[in-house]
């Protein structure tokens, strides 16, 4: 991450966390629980789901301890990782809290949008004496589900957190060198700061994305003869329409402006392509060209 984005920099050692608790065995928290199996076998894991019969397929999946029992998941853990759509964390952090937890304890998020977070289930885990930071793995698929978890998700992949309730600089480094156990590389900026990036760098792309798929299909045999320039285009366009529908709606308010120098730049390249303008056309996609290397070279 750059140009000027980062706020702080995070480089930790070795996690001091020995009891998770990941609610949500979607992608995400599937993944996350994996992750931990895999990589910090000193610590344990429990992953909790509201479905029974999905949690039982996973428990008798034996890759993690999988439960239904809310109490027996959150009573005992160090870092609980809340992996459920946004509009379920109040309710679920209330029944979270009633539950009780350890007083010493992290609540994180794995949600795409940090505003809407620290204001909802951020206040109210702080309300209740305990330390919330938000975090947001930069890693993800258009599959969903538990199985679709990959405990390599997060190799190599940005970790931003967001710690808007200003919590102790010691609590941001562990919960920082958790991701960076998983394989993420952390940083850590204002929630307004990070709503504003991924507009532009995740949730505008993939509506462009989406985009893509009902312009280039909308006959949908004209699909039998795509090369994989529209698979490629395409493929986040594929993910789940009410999980993205919802990370839109929270974050409509930084995504409407670049939506709309989208949609500029189109009808000007529309424009350019009426009138033959080639030097034109040829400076847009030579500009789009040079943007594209820039995220070849920071590899």
């Amino acid at each position: 991450l750059s140009g000027g984005l980062v706020l702080g920099l995070v480089d930790t050692s070795v996690s001091e966390i020995r009891r998770i608790a990941v609610l949500g065995p979607g992608l995400l928290g599937g993944s996350v629980a994996l992750a931990v199996t895999k990589r910090l076998p000193e610590c344990s894991v429990v992953l909790w789901g509201r479905n029974e019969e999905r949690v039982d397929q996973i428990r008798r999946g034996g890759s993690v301890e999988a439960t239904c029992d809310l109490a027996q998941a959150v009573s005992s853990a160090e870092l609980v990782v809340l992996a459920v759509p946004v509009g379920a964390m109040g309710p679920l952090g209330k029944q979270v809290l009633k539950n009780g937890l350890l007083p010493a304890v992290c609540v994180t998020d794995v949600g795409s949008v940090k505003s809407s977070a620290h204001e909802s289930i951020g206040r109210l885990v702080s309300d209740h004496g305990h330390s919330f930071i938000g975090s947001h793995p930069m890693a993800g698929s258009e599959r969903s589900g538990f199985a679709a978890a990959d405990p390599d998700l997060f190799a190599g992949a940005p970790c931003i957190l967001t710690n808007d309730h200003n919590r102790p600089e010691q609590e941001v480094q562990r919960l920082a060198t958790f991701w960076k156990d998983l394989g993420a590389r952390t940083a850590v900026m204002k929630a307004c700061e990070h709503d504003r990036l991924v507009a532009r760098i995740s949730h505008v792309p993939h509506i462009l994305s989406a985009v893509c798929a009902l312009i280039a299909l909308q006959r949908p045999q004209d699909g039998d003869y795509a090369g994989q320039g529209l698979r490629d285009t395409s493929r986040v366009g594929g993910g789940d329409p009410r999980m993205w529908t919802e990370i839109l709606l929270e974050n409509r308010e930084q995504i409407a402006d670049p939506l709309r120098e989208s949609a500029s730049a189109l009808h000007h390249l529309a424009d350019l392509l009426d009138a033959e303008e080639e030097g034109g056309i040829m400076s847009l996609l030579e500009k789009g060209q040079r943007h594209r290397r820039l995220l070849d070279l920071e590899k």
